[in-house]
């Protein structure tokens, strides 16, 4: 009997810097004919009709007109995450082509990265760390302290799958949460988490000893912290963004820290990724960077990989799509 030929998946490459996960290459193949973007661009006019889905991993490969007027039998874009800012979702619709996220994938991990940044914060420890490896240290300063986390008010910016998973284990530091979102959590969900609703963003970052930053990208949240925001916040607080870089004004963040109106930042996102060497961001020492770590554990990407092929196969199967997002 002879064997039915596999759709063929395009993705950027396969392994590097900006390629799918080669632990995951043979998960795909068992679905998909994989083809890279190098293979494609030497060789479009055979293997154009090939391709029916893209993967988009890491946000590569870039999704435009060209690209997408070069498929036509493409029917399904899966991203390898939930944050779907870089894809025009307008434009693929009008080549009737579906697109899907990977939210569940990614939440748990998310959400533990955005506690790892708070506590790493409040307790100094990648300077501690520098400190007590240091050929230099001689003695370690009694008088050199942290934020106590236990109690302290959080302020979580986006209550969706994410900042809910945050809120869950913020509750076992005994925090008091405090979060503003577009849609207010059911009672029993407040309840649950003993979260507060603020239907102001102004009166969490009044309130808040840590805010965390869990919104999508989207016109409505660019620089929704910026000058005026950060000016709201306690001086002793600190600014957590697990989100995406823009939702933050960069320079006023800056400014905000070089001049004591907020405390601290810890950011796992910055625009652009990574920030040139001569930023100032980067000659700051109350601040924590770490290379968009979120959903970068071995579980994870598995996860997301899965959650992909499954959307993919839905919507090559004519079946409802898991995680169909709309323009």
């Amino acid at each position: 009997m002879e064997q039915r030929e596999l759709p063929g998946l395009l993705v950027n490459e396969v392994g590097g810097v900006l390629g799918v996960l080669e632990a995951y290459v043979d998960f795909l193949k068992k679905y998909f004919h994989l083809i890279t973007m190098k293979k494609f661009l030497k060789n479009k006019n055979h293997l154009s009709k090939k391709v029916q889905a893209i993967y988009v991993w890491w946000q590569k490969p870039i999704i435009d007109r060209e690209l997408l007027e070069s498929l036509p039998n493409l029917k399904v874009i899966a991203n390898s995450g939930v944050g779907i800012d870089h894809l025009d979702l307008k434009l693929i619709s009008s080549f009737g082509v579906k697109m899907a996220n990977a939210p569940n994938a990614v939440s748990s991990s998310t959400a533990d990265t955005g506690m790892a940044l708070l506590l790493a914060s409040a307790k100094r420890l990648v300077e501690g760390c520098q400190i007590a490896v240091s050929p230099n240290t001689e003695y370690f300063a009694a008088d050199w302290m942290g934020d106590e986390v236990t109690g302290a008010t959080l302020g979580i910016i986006g209550m969706g799958r994410i900042g809910y998973k945050i809120a869950r284990r913020a509750k076992a530091f005994e925090m008091k949460i405090l979060y503003h979102n577009r849609n207010r959590r059911t009672e029993e969900e407040e309840r649950a988490v003993g979260a507060t609703y603020c239907t102001k963003i102004e009166d969490l970052l009044q309130q808040s000893d840590f805010v965390m930053l869990v919104v999508s990208l989207t016109p409505q949240t660019c620089k929704l912290i910026g000058k005026r925001e950060l000016e709201w916040m306690k001086p002793t607080a600190t600014l957590i963004n697990i989100s995406r870089g823009p939702v933050v004004d960069q320079n006023a963040l800056v400014e905000a820290l070089q001049n004591g109106v907020i405390k601290a930042a810890a950011l796992d996102v910055t625009y652009p990724e990574p920030l040139p060497r001569d930023h100032p961001l980067l000659k700051l020492k109350n601040i924590l960077i770490t290379p968009h770590l979120g959903v970068k554990t071995d579980k994870a990407t598995r996860m997301i990989t899965e959650e992909a092929v499954a959307n993919i196969l839905a919507a090559l199967n004519g079946l409802s799509i898991p995680n169909e997002v709309f323009p």
